[in-house]
């Protein structure tokens, strides 16, 4: 069970907050905080596991109290929430766990609450171990975790790392990124594509297999299908 801080200077935003968390088994307490200053004190008094602050916040913004943790024995784990996804660099920057925009969707924080899931058991990864992508859409530079890339799709000496929510063109080859990603549960089913394992829903098999990832059908080279069946069923899953 997960003990939480949630702190938002927006009374609306810190009710919906809450009463998304709630719906999810794994949080336990919820504290909540309504300025900067008030969330310092209940993490100076008591030990929470995460702290899910909002960054533009009047007096100590959600930086703020991100840099204040660092200095605990035992700091929270830090996911911020904003509706600016600009911050989004700066936040990677300070080892966030995770980022959400607003509004915040069911989906995405349970998405965000596995993360926290994740750091919090011994003997796994930590999200800080988890590759963080630069990407660049016109003027506007973003970061994503590797862990959020659903599959990858080559275009030329290009490849598109598509999300949950989007799509970004970065500068390397999907053979590239394949061999980079090999150990990180990412395998090539297509010489167009590199899927996620984790996201696969289903796997078809036929005259035309395809993968299912988020809805969307993906083709299968035959060549691959064996090696995509068996990691798919390794997982759990049934062909």
């Amino acid at each position: 069970m997960i003990d939480v801080l949630i702190a938002d200077d927006e009374g609306p935003a810190l009710d919906a907050l809450e009463f998304l968390l709630r719906q999810d088994p794994r949080i336990a307490l919820i504290r909540r905080a309504n300025t900067g200053a008030e969330a310092l004190g209940i993490l100076t008094s008591e030990k929470v596991d995460a702290a899910l602050l909002d960054i533009h916040m009047p007096g100590l913004s959600g930086f703020d109290l991100a840099r204040a943790t660092n200095l605990f024995a035992s700091p929270p784990l830090i996911v911020f929430v904003t509706a600016d996804e600009e911050t989004a660099v700066d936040a990677f920057d300070l080892d966030a766990t995770d980022f959400l925009l607003k509004p915040v969707r069911q989906k995405r924080l349970e998405r965000a609450v596995s993360r926290i899931e994740a750091a919090l058991a011994p003997g796994r990864p930590s999200p800080q171990d988890d590759q963080v992508i630069t990407v660049i859409r016109g003027a506007t530079i973003r970061r994503i975790r590797r862990s959020d890339v659903r599959y990858v799709q080559a275009q030329g000496d290009y490849a598109r790392l598509h999300t949950e929510d989007d799509s970004y063109i970065v500068r390397i080859t999907i053979t590239e990124l394949g061999e980079q990603w090999a150990g990180s549960g990412f395998l090539r089913i297509h010489r167009s594509f590199l899927v996620a394992l984790d996201s696969i829903s289903s796997v078809r098999v036929g005259s035309n297999p395809v993968v299912t990832v988020g809805g969307v059908d993906l083709p299968v080279s035959r060549r691959l299908l064996p090696a995509v069946r068996d990691a798919f069923e390794a997982r759990g899953g049934r062909a």
